[in-house]
């Protein structure tokens, strides 16, 4: 055989072994997380729980759900060890105080437009000027001088040309 035709094997067997690489790379993560469980630490389970960790033993963990809750779950069904300030945030609905960090976000954007000036008097200025009308006009509400020249005119051609009808006639033959 030609390496030609052992190549596309190759190349299977090279992706192959990747993939389950990762996956046991992912394995050996969780396994640690899971092992690194202590009592007192949130935690949220696999189905979605989330829960206080009251005991750890070596194939399950004791669970504290709520007030006189207490569940026995494998320790293959944590998903995930949370921190203390994201399992308060999810659980208890507590926020970390926001203005320790700095980054607080504006309740205008008068700040990204770089002038000391505050907004009301922006828009004051704004109001003395003349208002831009962009809405769509029709050509009937407000026709323009042109159209108003070219009207008359005709209309002055029209009458010399013939004399207007009445109501009893027609130009029917």
């Amino acid at each position: 055989m030609s390496l030609v035709t052992l190549l596309p094997f190759i190349v299977l067997i090279g992706a192959m072994f990747l993939m389950t690489r990762s996956a046991k790379k992912k394995q050996q993560q969780a396994a640690s997380m899971r092992n690194e469980m202590q009592p007192g630490s949130g935690v949220r389970t696999i189905g979605g729980m989330y829960a206080t960790v009251k005991e750890v033993s070596e194939d399950s963990v004791l669970l504290d759900a709520g007030p006189g809750v207490d569940l026995l779950f494998a320790k293959n069904a944590i998903g995930a060890v949370l921190s203390d300030d994201e399992y308060n945030r999810i659980v208890h609905g507590i926020e970390h105080d926001l203005e320790a960090d700095g980054s607080v976000v504006p309740d205008d954007a008068s700040s990204l437009t770089k002038t000391d000036e505050p907004a009301a008097d922006v828009a004051s200025d704004a109001s003395d000027a003349k208002p831009l009308d962009l809405g769509k006009k029709d050509a009937a509400d407000e026709p323009s001088d042109e159209v108003d020249e070219a009207a008359e005119a005709k209309a002055d051609k029209d009458d010399e040309a013939e004399p207007k009808k009445t109501d009893g006639e027609s130009d029917a033959k």
